[in-house]
């Protein structure tokens, strides 16, 4: 490949781990071209003296990356405006912590933010990072094993400093450098990382209009943007998707992209789709009942799936992981968790070692859900329940809701979906990159998304199908399969090659499809 970035390795630490000739070898193998820095040539003394020189060295040198190592070098690097975002820190020595103390991980996390990546030696400092340093997290890549790091430099490298540019694909009226990409909405989490892709192409620029809520805003902050920008995203179609399409500027490109929540809304009807250039929906079926309700015109929609960050996600079991049965979030009620707990339930008749784990906030801590009455007593019933059934008493583990997903799923071999109806849900894609077996029920729009294979009539024919897959020993087989579909269905870099088209306004070329 070329267009690779000029790349300066830099360890500050006083003793080495080896980890300096690893990342060199890995880049020399993927032909990046890394050297590592001397001191004579960026001086010596305290921190920000090294940082200063370290800055002018990649300025020197036109190098667009540097990799470093060093937590005191680190900090002042991150402190540098003009070199946030261009480092890739490596964090960690010796066996990974239990525990941070809270000044240990506060630095550590103001590195992590600052930082385009993360290295660390191993999977279990990968964990460590994860869970006490959020910015960590789904951005780490450890060291060991070392057969495995010039692939994962290389997806890194590729994902971060792509060399494709938007304008080549555009319209003749956008070949021009910079395009100006505007994306606005008051929740970005479904977005962050199509928003890192864009912001990474050469010859584009972003900025954001950040909404309060569904219909808070600033509204010279959002003419600011409708005046500057030459494509308008916005995520989630709610009141931002409302003005803009009332407010969109001649010539500008407009694009929305609705979830299920806002089809419970009265937000998409007052959207004026004619000043809409393409509505993007997460699924089949919701893009079908919201283009049957309101009457958009087909040839402005399009499905494109949630991305899916494979390559973070595809990390080594652990023990038992293949008797662990996974759920992601239990609020609101139509999650369903008491259907899981039926399926633990005959599982566990059979085999006691089968557990459940669940990630996700308690049901207290999200406010619509406990205001209704009616939930509160179905999550009673449930607690009730796990702490009287003797198969489940002993069984079920409560995780803390966190960003920490990719760690979390180590340890998870099933991954379940027994809702009542969802949008896409991505859970179980998630899973299927780790190498867990998803496990669905028919929700509409199910089979859409995920091959049929992974969908089940009933709790019960969900349960024998995890009994029968342990007893015949497919759990492996499965496992490989379900990382396979993942990388085909729902890989970030896949995903992120669609939103490239829709923002540059190309043809469909890379399996963007109209709904039918």
């Amino acid at each position: 490949m070329t267009g690779w970035p000029r790349i300066l390795v830099h360890d500050g630490a006083a003793a080495s781990n080896g980890w300096t000739s690893a990342v060199l070898t890995a880049l020399s193998t993927i032909g990046a071209p890394a050297r590592l820095t001397d001191p004579a040539e960026i001086g010596s003394g305290p921190p920000t003296v090294v940082a200063a020189g370290l800055h002018k060295l990649l300025t020197d040198r036109n190098c667009q990356l540097l990799v470093a190592r060093g937590d005191d070098v680190l900090d002042a690097v991150a402190a540098d405006p003009e070199l946030a975002g261009r480092c890739w820190a490596f964090l960690g020595a010796g066996p990974a912590p239990l525990r941070l103390s809270a000044e240990a991980a506060a630095s550590l996390d103001r590195i992590a933010t600052a930082s385009r990546r993360v290295l660390c030696p191993d999977e279990d400092w990968r964990t460590a990072l994860e869970y006490w340093v959020p910015a960590a997290a789904g951005r780490t890549i450890p060291i060991e094993p070392v057969d495995r790091l010039r692939a994962r430099l290389g997806a890194a490298l590729r994902r971060d400093f792509p060399t494709a540019r938007l304008a080549a694909g555009s319209p003749a009226s956008w070949t021009a450098d910079p395009l100006r990409v505007g994306v606005a909405g008051h929740d970005l989490k479904f977005f962050t990382r199509l928003l890192d892709h864009l912001q990474a192409l050469p010859g584009v620029q972003t900025r954001i209009d950040h909404w309060s809520g569904s219909d808070g805003h600033d509204e010279a902050s959002s003419v600011e943007l409708r005046d500057w920008a030459d494509v308008v995203i916005c995520e989630w179609c709610l009141g931002n998707a409302v003005w803009y399409s009332r407010n969109r500027r001649p010539g500008q490109r407009l694009i929305i992209r609705l979830h299920r929540f806002e089809t419970g809304t009265s937000w998409p009807a007052k959207v004026d789709i004619d000043s809409v250039d393409r509505v993007v929906f997460v699924n089949p079926v919701l893009a079908e009942q919201t283009v049957d309700r309101l009457g958009w015109p087909l040839d402005r929609c399009s499905v494109v799936p949630n991305w899916v960050d494979v390559d973070q996600l595809d990390r080594p079991k652990l023990p038992d992981a293949d008797y662990t049965l996974g759920m992601i979030g239990i609020s609101p009620m139509r999650k369903r968790l008491d259907l899981t707990l039926d399926i633990l339930e005959r599982v566990r008749a059979a085999d006691r070692r089968f557990t459940l784990s669940v990630k996700t906030q308690l049901p207290w801590e999200v406010t619509g859900s406990w205001r209704d009455p009616i939930q509160r007593a179905h999550y009673a019933r449930i607690f009730r329940r796990i702490k009287t059934s003797q198969l489940l008493r002993d069984a079920v583990t409560l995780d803390p809701f966190g960003p920490d997903v990719g760690s979390w799923l180590r340890r998870v071999g099933y991954v379940l979906s027994t809702s009542d109806d969802e949008g896409s849900h991505v859970a179980p894609s998630e899973g299927m990159a780790s190498g867990a077996i998803p496990m669905l029920l028919p929700w509409a729009g199910a089979d859409q998304i995920y091959d049929r294979q992974w969908i089940h009539p009933d709790p019960a024919a969900m349960a024998e199908t995890i009994l029968a897959i342990t007893n015949r020993g497919r759990w492996p087989e499965l496992s490989r399969l379900a990382q396979q579909h993942a990388r085909a269905g729902f890989a970030l870099d896949l995903v992120c090659d669609r939103w490239s088209d829709l923002v540059a306004g190309a043809s469909s070329s890379r399996g963007d499809r109209a709904t039918t």
